[in-house]
């Protein structure tokens, strides 16, 4: 089976608010998906952190590197593409490029041997895994009906994050996690996400340290990106004196940009993004680099429905890994797959078992996403 072509479409028209100083709109472009189509007709899906504009440029230029490459050897030919392209530049857009084109490559090994991914990539541990709710922090009042209208959906861990917190003061950071404490009740996981990684993010070590006690005391899961994403020796510092889990490691790619992180002990919890540090192959080998140095390993999941798919992949090989992150309200997630990503009574969502990543998009919902391009036919 011979990769024949790539085609890449963005999502545009429902992209959510990300919280950032300089917000989306609905017609931004920040999630790109990834058709890989053979010569025997199949067809594997990818899904790309990146605009539409900066994956197109990147296939055209591995195009002469992928082309009538062997579509069953996702490892081999992601690995052929990262070592030709170096020069022009390592972890950006082109790495980013990568990821669509492997978790696609691996969704056709899948439809080939008529196995799951998981199973593929090492063996499954478990068939269901916990989601936490992602979404934006807002007014105390405001996130609570939020919250409250989520674990109505039936989820059993929420993570809150960017919006006011960390930008306004300590008594309104508080008074969004008393609120949030409240809503989701005392037996919930409850996650904070500073923002770190913002333009411009006006807070140090010293905040963040005082934050943590301060989360501490709610009973907070974790504390993610509390520190600009290149402050790694403040980062160990927090990790050592925070008394809830430090997580972070989002903006990182490549697994090589991985390796001080986690030799530095600067994160309790590891966060890549399969959509952004070269796809399943390259985030399995964090996944086992995490473990052999004590650190948990839990995807950042800020995507789309073919991203998640991916990452409930990634749970079902790793054994420490027993939660998965669910953007809440994102069409691209629960309107463009043909997957009902239902709940069961235990706020578990199981794994897809079927061949590949196990998953199908809606065709018309799709066009409706991407201007009418079409990824299929």
């Amino acid at each position: 089976m011979r990769i024949r072509e790539i085609r890449c479409a963005g999502l545009r028209g429902g992209t959510p608010e990300g919280g950032w100083s300089n917000e989306l709109r609905p017609e931004d472009c920040v999630h790109t998906l990834v058709a890989v189509h053979t010569d025997e007709g199949a067809v594997g899906l990818g899904s790309v952190f990146t605009n539409d504009a900066l994956v197109r440029a990147a296939l055209s230029v591995m195009e002469p590197l992928y082309r009538a490459e062997n579509a069953l050897e996702p490892e081999r030919v992601s690995e052929k593409l990262h070592q030709n392209t170096f020069w022009l530049g390592r972890g950006g857009s082109i790495t980013h490029a990568i990821s669509g084109i492997d978790i696609a490559l691996w969704d056709l090994l899948g439809q080939a041997t008529g196995q799951p991914v998981g199973r593929l990539l090492g063996g499954r541990c478990r068939e269901r895994v916990q989601p936490y709710a992602s979404l934006l922090m807002e007014e105390p009042s405001k996130l609570k009906d939020r919250l409250l209208a989520v674990k109505a959906q039936g989820f059993r861990a929420f993570k809150i994050g960017w919006g006011p917190f960390g930008r306004r003061s300590a008594a309104m950071d508080e008074a969004i996690v008393m609120a949030a404490r409240e809503a989701v009740g005392a037996d919930c996981k409850l996650m904070v996400d500073a923002g770190g990684s913002d333009a411009h993010w006006p807070n140090g070590y010293k905040w963040a340290l005082n934050t943590a006690d301060m989360l501490g005391d709610h009973g907070v899961y974790w504390f993610e990106e509390a520190l600009h994403p290149d402050a790694l020796e403040d980062y160990v510092k927090l990790r050592e004196l925070s008394p809830v889990p430090i997580a972070g490691g989002e903006v990182l790619t490549r697994r090589q940009a991985f390796q001080p992180w986690l030799e530095s002990r600067a994160f309790d919890i590891v966060q890549p993004d399969v959509t952004k540090v070269g796809g399943l192959s390259e985030e399995r080998r964090i996944g086992w680099m995490a473990r052999e140095h004590g650190v948990r390993f839990i995807p950042h999941g800020w995507n789309t429905a073919v991203g998640l798919a991916a990452d409930l992949h990634l749970a079902s090989v790793f054994p420490e890994t027993d939660l998965v992150e669910y953007l809440t309200g994102s069409p691209f997630i629960d309107e463009i797959s043909s997957v009902n990503w239902r709940l069961d009574q235990d706020g578990m969502l199981a794994i897809p078992s079927g061949p590949g990543l196990g998953l199908k998009l809606n065709r018309d919902v799709l066009r409706q996403y991407t201007r009418g391009s079409d990824l299929f036919d």
